[in-house]
């Protein structure tokens, strides 16, 4: 068949998606219709699993389950903004990281809201300004982001997905390089490029200024003379400067760790996490028994760490993730014991691995 045939052979095959995808989308309507009946959240995190993970069952090539991804993530994207117009909150602007793992969630029909701070998009969502926050919880580089720890622990908000992100850092201005006098990035990112900036930019020549988010730091750089910031392609993009180096990060798998908080609890899917925090009363082993009723239920532990309580000296909080989710016997059996010997226990959301 010739290429004239081949389009046409395309083209009729749009005939029957589009018509197709809409009688899914008039579904999607009746089932917003029932959620809101019944007070339901629009977004249901095991839902979407449930559906990316049946798409991935019935794909048999040659497109790859991960172009099904995308595509399915546009079609929900446009069904929950059918059913009700959803607002996410995010740290910092378009461009930040952030914002790119919010719209890889979410896809691009529903609307965002960017914030200043990490504290900002807990407040956006508990107001209900927004329906739904991102925000970074782990880097694969520089561990925990330590302001999204303390406010789970404060917040009555609930983890109820996450996803990761690969990240990658470019160093862009408006100025050549040897007239860089000072390099603006958040935190993370300034600790993630570390070395890199060592060697090529160091600080007895370059200042490095630390800033909310990457998209504040390419900002600046636009604005301000012999400046330079460490962001993305995209930030690129919407401010106007020019990459000077690509992919500047020290360690080339670098990933970052983000959760989707909000009101509601994920349902389980059979393939869950769970993130907890809890304090201890302050005696010899006492963490070792504290930890004793997961492996005594056979529950895989992935990450534990510790962080100080700011209200009292010396006393800490220690965050745990483990499999399983809150309903399942076996988790509900551990966290039981668990509570009795701790001084605090909060379940901070089960959510699909």
């Amino acid at each position: 068949m010739d290429i004239s045939g081949l389009r046409k052979k395309i083209d009729a095959i749009d005939a029957k998606l589009v018509p197709l995808l809409n009688e899914r989308a008039k579904v999607s309507l009746a089932v917003g219709q029932a959620k809101k009946a019944s007070n339901s959240g629009i977004y249901a995190p095991d839902r979407e699993r449930q559906v990316l993970n049946r798409v991935a069952e019935l794909n048999h090539g040659p497109m790859s389950d991960g172009a099904f991804e995308a595509v399915y993530r546009e079609i929900m994207s446009s069904s929950i903004a059918l059913e009700k117009p959803l607002r996410i909150a995010y740290l910092g602007a378009e461009g930040s990281n952030s914002h790119a793992a919010a719209v890889r969630k979410f896809g691009s029909q529903v609307s965002y809201t960017g914030c200043s701070s990490i504290p900002e998009v807990f407040q956006r969502v508990e107001q209900g300004d927004c329906d739904y926050g991102i925000v970074p919880i782990e880097n694969s580089v520089e561990g925990s982001v330590t302001h999204t720890a303390d406010m789970l622990a404060d917040s009555d908000l609930q983890v109820c997905a996450q996803l990761m992100l690969k990240i990658t850092h470019h160093l862009m201005a408006r100025c050549p390089l040897d007239k860089i006098r000072k390099i603006y990035s958040n935190p993370q990112v300034l600790g993630q490029c570390r070395n890199w900036l060592l060697a090529h930019m160091p600080p007895e020549k370059v200042a490095q200024i630390s800033v909310a988010s990457t998209t504040d730091a390419a900002n600046r750089a636009a604005k301000e003379k012999n400046a330079a910031a460490l962001a993305s392609l995209e930030c690129a993009r919407i401010y106007g400067l020019s990459v000077l180096k690509e992919n500047v990060q020290d360690i080339a798998h670098n990933s970052t760790r983000f959760f989707v908080i909000g009101h509601e609890a994920a349902k389980s899917t059979g393939k869950d996490r769970t993130s907890i925090v809890f304090s201890i009363k302050d005696k010899v082993g006492v963490l070792h028994a504290m930890l004793a009723p997961f492996a005594k239920n056979g529950i895989n532990m992935t990450r534990i760490e510790s962080r100080p309580i700011k209200k009292k000296a010396w006393d800490y909080y220690f965050f745990l993730d483990f499999e399983g989710h809150r309903d399942d016997p076996k988790v509900r059996k551990a966290l039981a014991k668990l509570e009795g010997m701790c001084k605090f226990l909060k379940i901070l959301g089960s959510y699909p691995e």
